[in-house]
């Protein structure tokens, strides 16, 4: 299984405040786009790059530079909290949405919308899924990615359970996963226990 669990001290206490449900929903976007922001840092360490040389004011010095356009692809509606952290360590990445509900009798998910960048064959894909439950919404998005023309792909999601992962891993082997916490089990209505409940509730104060 392709998985990087962050377990970076900062991360874990932003997850910890995402995790408490009296954490105000202005903090809880705050929080979202932070941990959001150092996940991507480590999703992205395998872009291209090119090197070169710059000119210090003592002398030239070797150089690397990014030459792989960045897409972020918000899987609707959680996944917009992601792009505020990820757009501060990437300001010129393409941006993409994947609309999806799940059906609350199969949670099955079922496709709304999706709009994605026009060269996303050519860009490192971060798919930003906050929750990855029963893996169900983050397989499809992979799927509709992939028949787009997507061919470098991580997920960028908080926290994970098992049978979420088992899902993804299975569907798509060659996707990473990078998260900030792995969580045992799902409830009846397919919510990540402990978790941190509902991630667009908690986010749009909804």
């Amino acid at each position: 299984m392709r998985l990087t669990l962050c377990d970076h001290p900062l991360i874990q206490e932003k997850l910890a405040g995402l995790r408490d449900k009296h954490t105000r929903p202005e903090d809880f976007r705050s929080l979202m786009s932070e941990v959001s922001s150092l996940l991507g840092y480590e999703a992205l360490r395998g872009l291209k790059t090119r090197k070169t040389m710059v000119q210090t004011p003592l002398r030239s010095a070797p150089a690397e530079f990014v030459d792989q356009p960045i897409a972020l692809v918000a899987v609707l509606r959680a996944g917009l909290g992601m792009i505020p952290g990820l757009l501060h360590i990437a300001p010129k990445a393409r941006i993409g949405h994947i609309g999806l509900y799940r059906n609350e009798e199969t949670l099955n998910p079922v496709r709304y919308y999706v709009r994605l960048p026009r060269d996303i064959a050519d860009c490192f894909v971060l798919l930003c899924d906050p929750m990855l439950a029963t893996g169900g919404s983050a397989a499809e998005a992979i799927r509709i990615l992939k028949t787009d023309g997507a061919r470098r792909i991580a997920l960028v999601t908080l926290l994970c359970a098992r049978a979420g992962l088992k899902r993804v891993h299975e569907a798509h082997p060659d996707v990473p996963v990078y998260t900030a916490g792995v969580d045992a089990g799902l409830n009846r209505a397919g919510f990540i226990l402990p978790g941190l409940g509902d991630a667009g509730d908690r986010l749009f104060a909804t």
